[in-house]
């Protein structure tokens, strides 16, 4: 009898931004493969590309909790269970499935088109200058997450949304508690809670004065019947979190990895065509795939893929981070290339899930990018990588600090 290994995610503190050493084995075991949970159940995982793909892209995979999608932790299975109670499926229509979801996420598109955000280019470039102008004008050593990973994409969504940037530190930290993957029913709960009261408070202030955000947007939706104000007030608490936790993390651990390629480092900051910019954000999403512990779907019909049948009922787990390093796709995936045509990756997953706001997030790395590598050029990692601390507790990797000099 086959022995099941046990679901490891764990990275290496001499490699924090590779994947976890137990993902890469399972990966060279086949594209599709069984992991036990800590509740002993053995759901499928998947590693490849191609199958990837393809799962994430199958009306009959679900991810609605309530169907029974694999739980990652007791904290998270205790989470889930009271949201199935309450008949909640989580926060706004990312765990929900069609044509609930598509109802929802349709009232939103139109804020993140490629046309809209190069609109908001100018403005972000803005921001950065003047992030950059503090930072230069203050103590060194210093935090880069603190002082620019942070503020920049909290400002950008802000402004976005119509959310008052002084009130960050509160939605900065109910946002940690929430894509903690240890935080207790309770505690993620009362987060959520307190997120979607702010929201729907400013909704209140909305439906008085609309103004031109996307807040006011969803206000013009309530008027008219289309949305309930809860909905509106749960689409925003997702936008607000998912518009500033992601896109920090990705650029603080872009920087790291730039400086430990300082051959790339020189490249990006000393190209003047966009397309190579472009690429090289591509490859840095492709290399550092921030999501941290996998999606979790389960199968709704029985699925024949990659020589094997997923049945009915049972959970599957899909990994962005080694799917990132399939060699099959990616030649030498471990070798961080500015150059290499990295657009097939799935940073931002794939499907009807696929990241509502790529868009959004890839203008923001090439102004970041650019910006840190531009304006100081002598950029620097004030600590060794060891004394980093990354975020190994939750769903979206990263670093806490990022200390630099110059």
């Amino acid at each position: 009898m086959t022995t099941i290994p046990e679901y490891d995610i764990a990275r290496q503190a001499t490699c924090p931004l590779d994947p976890a050493p137990a993902m890469r084995a399972r990966q060279e075991e086949g594209p599709l493969t069984r992991v036990r949970l800590w509740d002993g159940s053995t759901p499928w995982l998947v590693t490849g590309h191609a199958e990837h793909r393809a799962l994430m892209g199958d009306p009959r995979v679900s991810v609605e909790p309530m169907r029974g999608i694999p739980r990652l932790s007791p904290a998270e299975a205790a989470s889930m269970e009271s949201m199935t109670k309450e008949g909640s499926r989580g926060i706004g229509f990312i765990m929900m499935d069609d044509p609930d979801h598509a109802r929802l996420r349709r009232m939103v598109t139109s804020a993140f088109t490629i046309k809209r955000v190069e609109a908001m280019r100018p403005a972000t470039q803005g921001i950065a200058d003047e992030l950059i102008d503090k930072l230069l004008a203050g103590p060194k050593p210093a935090d880069l997450v603190e002082a620019f990973a942070l503020p920049l994409p909290s400002l950008v969504i802000s402004n976005l949304l119509g959310v008052p940037y002084d009130d960050h530190d509160f939605f900065q930290a109910n946002s940690r508690i929430i894509i903690n993957r240890n935080s207790t029913p309770e505690q993620r709960g009362q987060a959520q809670q307190r997120l979607a009261g702010y929201l729907d408070g400013l909704l209140g202030e909305k439906l008085a004065n609309p103004g031109d955000d996307l807040l006011s947007g969803l206000v013009e939706r309530v008027k008219v019947g289309e949305l309930s104000r809860p909905e509106a007030a749960q689409m925003g608490v997702l936008m607000l979190f998912a518009g500033h936790e992601t896109t920090t993390n990705m650029i603080t651990l872009g920087t790291l990895a730039l400086l430990q390629h300082p051959e790339q480092l020189a490249l990006l900051r000393e190209s003047d065509d966009p397309k190579l910019v472009a690429s090289a954000v591509e490859e840095l999403l492709r290399y550092l795939t921030i999501t941290h512990g996998g999606l979790r779907r389960v199968a709704l019909e029985d699925i024949e893929i990659a020589g094997q049948v997923i049945k009915a009922g049972e959970g599957i787990v899909v990994v962005n981070e080694i799917a990132n390093r399939d060699p099959s796709v990616f030649p030498d995936p471990d070798r961080l290339d500015l150059q290499r045509n990295a657009r097939l990756h799935v940073a931002f997953g794939y499907g009807i899930h696929q990241c509502l706001g790529q868009p959004l997030a890839r203008m923001e790395l090439q102004v970041a990018y650019l910006t840190l590598l531009r304006r100081i050029p002598t950029l620097a990692l004030a600590a060794g990588v060891e004394q980093i601390p990354f975020k190994h507790d939750g769903f979206v990797y990263g670093a806490y600090e990022l200390p630099i000099t110059w």
